[in-house]
């Protein structure tokens, strides 16, 4: 096999199976334990890969009420709120946007009284001007992520 677009493969192959070997992917795309083992040290220290983490269900771990919280922020405060939002344990998602909303976070939590306690404790910070929170009846597609395209 030649190595083009062997990284592209690569982050498709793990994609599809996170915890799968260095040997098993040097086999399903026919080069070396060596070169996959090159490659994904490049590949992570380039930063495309990130880290290996697993993908919970976070309805089967009891947090049923999904959130979307977006604020309007005073502009100095934006990196504060960020912050602030990032460190709470609930944000799953925080998001600096344009539009008519300075910040998007999206929030887990166990039951609507826990997201309540969550986001008055939120909108106590001074510095968030106006909010507007929806709950998610139905997540159709969440933490998807997407193969690479692979020019043959």
């Amino acid at each position: 096999m030649t190595y083009e677009n062997l990284d592209s493969k690569l982050v498709n192959a793990l994609l599809n199976d996170g915890r799968t070997s260095l040997r098993n992917l040097a086999e399903q795309l026919d080069v070396s334990v060596t070169t996959i083992s090159n490659h994904l040290r490049d590949l992570e220290d380039e930063g495309v890969i990130e880290g290996y983490t697993p993908r919970l269900n976070y309805e089967a771990l009891g947090f049923d009420v999904t959130a979307v919280i977006q604020m309007k922020v005073e502009g100095d405060a934006l990196s504060d709120i960020t912050d602030y939002l990032k460190a709470q344990p609930r944000m799953v998602s925080v998001y600096e946007v344009t539009g008519n909303y300075d910040v998007i976070a999206i929030g887990k939590f166990r039951n609507t009284d826990d997201m309540n306690h969550q986001i008055k404790a939120l909108l106590s910070e001074a510095d968030i001007r106006e909010s507007n929170t929806s709950v998610v009846l139905n997540a159709v597609s969440e933490n998807d992520q997407f193969e690479l395209e692979i020019d043959e």
